[in-house]
């Protein structure tokens, strides 16, 4: 009786088969992790790659915004040194308007131009000559250097911006003689600068005292 209820004793070979089975099991759970584990190493390559492209591509565009919002003039003087004309340095920038201001010291009105863009020497040449008089400055064998404020509206990058700079003049002063007096021949201009809106005067006014000849002692 109770041998009837015994389940019967496998064979040899259903032992064997059951073993195979239960490694067959095994290996293809492991196939299965490893799978899963590329997979999931693919994701995150291709996540890490999808994130680096997108970083570069925005490093791209906020280098592009900087330098389309960062102005540097050129100037091409006249044959006679008499009016320099100024121009984005960059391409794809456009100056609308520009007011030119000049060391208080000097006595001369702020110029603003308009459509072009330009430095014209009649604006400056009396109060600068003046100036070196004063202070005893003769001509000179090499450029002199006038510090003049520059403030910009100019287009680019599909967007109006503003930039306020403080550039030298290159200047030679020549003339004189018996037959007529002393002209002021522009050469071009160097940027000294950027500067705030509310400090460019006053960083102006500073960059001319600190270049003045110092009194002579008593």
């Amino acid at each position: 009786m109770l041998n009837e209820d015994l389940p019967p004793i496998p064979t040899r070979e259903e032992v064997d088969a059951a073993r195979v089975r239960r490694r067959w099991i095994t290996l293809a759970e492991i196939l299965g992790v490893i799978a899963v584990l590329i997979s999931g190493l693919t994701f995150w390559n291709s996540y890490r790659q999808r994130n680096a492209e997108e970083a570069d591509k925005a490093a791209a565009r906020s280098e592009a915004d900087a330098e389309s919002r960062t102005l540097l003039l050129r100037a091409t003087p006249d044959r006679d040194g008499r009016i320099l004309g100024l121009a984005p340095a960059a391409t794809g920038q456009t100056i609308q308007s520009q007011t030119i201001s000049f060391p208080a010291a000097l006595g001369v009105p702020a110029v603003d131009t308009v459509s072009e863009p330009r430095i014209e020497a009649g604006w400056l040449e009396q109060a600068l000559l003046r100036a070196r008089q004063a202070a005893g400055q003769e001509e000179g064998r090499g450029d002199a250097r006038l510090p003049v404020g520059i403030a910009t509206t100019f287009f680019s990058g599909g967007a109006m911006h503003r930039d306020w700079a403080i550039y030298d003049i290159g200047y030679r002063v020549e003339g004189g003689g018996l037959f007529g007096g002393h002209k002021v021949r522009m050469r071009g201009i160097s940027q000294v600068g950027t500067a705030a809106q509310r400090t460019l005067q006053s960083r102006l006014d500073a960059l001319w005292r600190s270049r003045q000849p110092a009194a002579p002692h008593a």
